[in-house]
Protein backbone atom coordinates (compact mmCIF):
# COMPACT_ATOMS: atom_id res chain seq x y z
CA UNK A 1 0.00 0.00 0.00
CA UNK A 2 2.85 2.16 0.60
CA UNK A 3 4.65 1.73 -2.65
CA UNK A 4 0.45 2.38 -4.45
CA UNK A 5 0.42 5.69 -2.72
CA UNK A 6 3.74 6.88 -3.69
CA UNK A 7 3.34 5.85 -7.38
CA UNK A 8 0.42 8.75 -7.27
CA UNK A 9 1.18 11.59 -9.36
CA UNK A 10 1.60 15.16 -7.76
CA UNK A 11 -1.41 16.62 -9.37
CA UNK A 12 -3.55 14.05 -8.20
CA UNK A 13 -2.78 13.70 -4.82
CA UNK A 14 -3.26 17.33 -4.60
CA UNK A 15 -6.58 17.08 -6.13
CA UNK A 16 -7.15 14.13 -3.53
CA UNK A 17 -6.50 16.79 -0.55
CA UNK A 18 -8.75 19.24 -1.61
CA UNK A 19 -11.39 16.71 -2.25
CA UNK A 20 -10.90 15.73 1.65
CA UNK A 21 -11.24 19.51 2.74
CA UNK A 22 -14.33 20.46 0.78
CA UNK A 23 -17.11 18.93 3.23
CA UNK A 24 -15.25 21.06 6.21
CA UNK A 25 -15.64 24.52 4.18
CA UNK A 26 -18.82 24.01 3.06
CA UNK A 27 -21.44 24.39 6.26
CA UNK A 28 -19.28 27.65 6.64
CA UNK A 29 -19.83 28.90 3.08
CA UNK A 30 -23.52 28.29 3.71
CA UNK A 31 -23.69 30.09 6.90
CA UNK A 32 -22.44 32.83 5.36
CA UNK A 33 -24.79 32.88 2.68
CA UNK A 34 -27.70 32.37 4.93
CA UNK A 35 -26.39 35.49 7.04
CA UNK A 36 -25.43 32.91 9.96
CA UNK A 37 -22.08 33.70 11.23
CA UNK A 38 -19.32 30.83 10.73
CA UNK A 39 -17.79 29.08 14.16
CA UNK A 40 -15.58 31.68 15.56
CA UNK A 41 -16.28 34.90 14.05
CA UNK A 42 -17.33 37.87 16.32
CA UNK A 43 -20.88 38.27 17.00
CA UNK A 44 -22.91 41.11 16.10
CA UNK A 45 -24.57 43.40 18.97
CA UNK A 46 -28.06 42.48 18.94
CA UNK A 47 -29.85 45.59 17.21
CA UNK A 48 -32.23 47.67 19.21
CA UNK A 49 -35.41 48.74 17.72
CA UNK A 50 -37.02 51.79 18.10
CA UNK A 51 -40.30 51.61 20.04
CA UNK A 52 -43.13 52.38 18.17
CA UNK A 53 -45.03 54.38 21.05
CA UNK A 54 -43.16 56.43 23.57
CA UNK A 55 -44.28 55.45 27.32
CA UNK A 56 -47.22 56.80 28.08
CA UNK A 57 -48.90 56.45 24.44
CA UNK A 58 -52.47 56.17 24.09
CA UNK A 59 -54.04 52.87 22.65
CA UNK A 60 -55.45 54.03 19.45
CA UNK A 61 -58.12 51.62 20.06
CA UNK A 62 -59.44 52.71 23.38
CA UNK A 63 -62.15 55.51 22.37
CA UNK A 64 -60.98 59.34 23.20
CA UNK A 65 -61.53 60.40 26.95
CA UNK A 66 -64.32 62.67 27.55
CA UNK A 67 -62.93 66.30 27.13
CA UNK A 68 -62.32 68.25 30.48
CA UNK A 69 -63.96 71.57 30.65
CA UNK A 70 -60.95 74.82 30.19
CA UNK A 71 -60.33 76.28 33.33
CA UNK A 72 -59.32 79.75 33.45
CA UNK A 73 -55.57 80.56 33.47
CA UNK A 74 -54.39 81.42 36.56
CA UNK A 75 -52.52 83.91 35.36
CA UNK A 76 -55.46 85.48 33.70
CA UNK A 77 -57.82 86.96 36.05
CA UNK A 78 -61.64 86.27 35.23
CA UNK A 79 -63.46 88.76 34.51
CA UNK A 80 -66.47 90.02 37.02
CA UNK A 81 -70.05 89.73 35.97
CA UNK A 82 -71.17 92.70 34.24
CA UNK A 83 -74.48 93.92 33.99
CA UNK A 84 -76.72 90.68 32.83
CA UNK A 85 -74.37 88.30 34.15
CA UNK A 86 -76.60 86.70 36.59
CA UNK A 87 -77.93 83.06 36.47
CA UNK A 88 -81.53 82.71 36.10
CA UNK A 89 -83.78 79.64 37.10
CA UNK A 90 -86.27 78.33 34.88
CA UNK A 91 -89.70 76.63 35.80
CA UNK A 92 -88.49 73.42 35.62
CA UNK A 93 -86.21 74.02 38.00
CA UNK A 94 -82.85 74.15 35.63
CA UNK A 95 -79.93 77.13 36.26
CA UNK A 96 -79.24 79.16 32.90
CA UNK A 97 -75.79 80.30 32.78
CA UNK A 98 -75.50 83.78 31.59
CA UNK A 99 -74.20 84.31 28.35
CA UNK A 100 -70.59 85.84 29.64
CA UNK A 101 -69.89 83.27 32.30
CA UNK A 102 -66.47 81.45 31.99
CA UNK A 103 -66.55 78.01 30.60
CA UNK A 104 -65.95 76.56 34.02
CA UNK A 105 -68.46 78.18 35.53
CA UNK A 106 -70.89 77.31 33.23
CA UNK A 107 -69.72 73.75 33.56
CA UNK A 108 -70.62 74.30 37.26
CA UNK A 109 -73.86 74.73 36.22
CA UNK A 110 -74.60 72.35 33.62
CA UNK A 111 -73.68 69.55 36.67
CA UNK A 112 -75.80 71.02 39.34
CA UNK A 113 -78.93 70.84 36.95
CA UNK A 114 -78.49 66.97 36.69
CA UNK A 115 -78.89 66.47 40.47
CA UNK A 116 -80.92 69.83 40.65
CA UNK A 117 -84.21 68.53 41.25
CA UNK A 118 -82.82 64.68 42.60
CA UNK A 119 -84.05 63.74 45.77
CA UNK A 120 -82.19 64.76 49.32
CA UNK A 121 -80.27 61.34 50.73
CA UNK A 122 -77.88 62.02 53.50
CA UNK A 123 -74.48 60.56 52.51
CA UNK A 124 -75.34 60.63 49.02
CA UNK A 125 -72.67 61.82 46.55
CA UNK A 126 -69.98 60.27 48.95
CA UNK A 127 -69.76 56.79 48.18
CA UNK A 128 -70.22 57.31 44.23
CA UNK A 129 -70.01 60.07 42.08
CA UNK A 130 -73.82 58.78 40.49
CA UNK A 131 -76.04 58.09 42.97
CA UNK A 132 -79.35 58.25 43.96
CA UNK A 133 -79.45 61.44 45.55
CA UNK A 134 -77.13 63.90 47.47
CA UNK A 135 -77.00 65.82 50.52
CA UNK A 136 -75.41 69.46 51.11
CA UNK A 137 -72.00 68.73 50.58
CA UNK A 138 -72.78 65.68 47.98
CA UNK A 139 -74.42 68.15 45.91
CA UNK A 140 -71.58 70.57 46.84
CA UNK A 141 -69.06 68.50 45.77
CA UNK A 142 -71.18 67.12 42.81
CA UNK A 143 -70.85 70.40 41.19
CA UNK A 144 -67.59 71.06 41.40
CA UNK A 145 -65.97 67.96 40.31
CA UNK A 146 -68.31 68.70 37.28
CA UNK A 147 -66.10 71.38 36.23
CA UNK A 148 -63.06 69.43 36.95
CA UNK A 149 -62.18 71.41 40.41
CA UNK A 150 -62.83 68.48 42.87
CA UNK A 151 -61.16 64.85 42.26
CA UNK A 152 -63.20 63.34 45.57
CA UNK A 153 -66.49 64.52 47.28
CA UNK A 154 -65.51 66.30 50.69
CA UNK A 155 -67.84 66.62 53.69
CA UNK A 156 -68.98 70.46 54.81
CA UNK A 157 -66.31 70.52 57.35
CA UNK A 158 -63.63 69.98 54.94
CA UNK A 159 -65.19 72.41 52.27
CA UNK A 160 -64.86 75.35 55.01
CA UNK A 161 -61.27 74.89 54.63
CA UNK A 162 -61.09 74.27 51.02
CA UNK A 163 -59.88 76.74 48.34
CA UNK A 164 -59.56 80.32 48.64
CA UNK A 165 -60.56 82.55 52.18
CA UNK A 166 -63.57 85.16 51.12
CA UNK A 167 -66.67 85.61 48.52
CA UNK A 168 -65.25 84.84 45.09
CA UNK A 169 -66.05 86.33 41.69
CA UNK A 170 -68.35 84.17 40.28
CA UNK A 171 -68.38 81.01 42.98
CA UNK A 172 -69.06 81.59 46.90
CA UNK A 173 -68.92 78.67 49.00
CA UNK A 174 -70.52 78.96 52.58
CA UNK A 175 -69.68 75.93 55.01
CA UNK A 176 -69.30 75.42 58.26
CA UNK A 177 -69.49 71.66 60.42
CA UNK A 178 -73.28 70.93 59.68
CA UNK A 179 -74.01 72.33 56.10
CA UNK A 180 -72.74 74.22 52.96
CA UNK A 181 -74.23 75.60 50.57
CA UNK A 182 -72.68 78.05 47.25
CA UNK A 183 -73.83 80.37 44.83
CA UNK A 184 -73.16 80.60 41.03
CA UNK A 185 -73.64 83.28 38.84
CA UNK A 186 -75.59 84.95 41.71
CA UNK A 187 -77.73 81.88 42.29
CA UNK A 188 -78.00 79.87 45.32
CA UNK A 189 -77.39 76.08 44.67
CA UNK A 190 -78.25 74.59 48.38
CA UNK A 191 -80.66 71.64 49.64
CA UNK A 192 -81.90 74.12 52.38
CA UNK A 193 -85.07 75.11 50.72
CA UNK A 194 -84.99 72.90 48.28
CA UNK A 195 -88.24 71.12 49.86
CA UNK A 196 -90.34 74.62 48.81
CA UNK A 197 -88.69 75.41 45.87
CA UNK A 198 -88.72 72.38 44.21
CA UNK A 199 -84.99 72.44 42.88
CA UNK A 200 -81.42 73.31 44.54
CA UNK A 201 -81.23 76.19 42.50
CA UNK A 202 -82.83 79.27 44.35
CA UNK A 203 -82.69 83.21 43.46
CA UNK A 204 -83.60 84.07 46.62
CA UNK A 205 -80.06 84.30 49.23
CA UNK A 206 -80.21 83.28 52.52
CA UNK A 207 -77.90 84.85 55.67
CA UNK A 208 -74.67 83.44 55.85
CA UNK A 209 -73.90 84.20 59.68
CA UNK A 210 -71.84 81.13 60.92
CA UNK A 211 -70.38 79.99 57.57
CA UNK A 212 -67.17 79.94 56.80
CA UNK A 213 -66.76 81.80 52.90
CA UNK A 214 -64.23 80.63 50.94
CA UNK A 215 -63.91 80.68 46.72
CA UNK A 216 -62.16 78.34 44.03
CA UNK A 217 -58.81 79.82 43.16
CA UNK A 218 -59.33 82.22 40.18
CA UNK A 219 -63.33 82.43 40.48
Amino acid sequence: MERAAAAIPRPAAILVAALLLLPLSAPAARAASSGGAAYGQASQAPQTLAPTLPPGGVDPSQPDPAPTPALPDPATPVPAPGAGQTARVLSNGLAVAPAGAPAVVRAIIAAGNRIATMKYVWGGGHARWEDRGYDCSGSVSYALHGAALLDSPLVSGDLARWGERGPGTWITIYANADHVYMTVAGLRFDTSGQRQAGTRWQSALRSNRGFHVRHPAGL
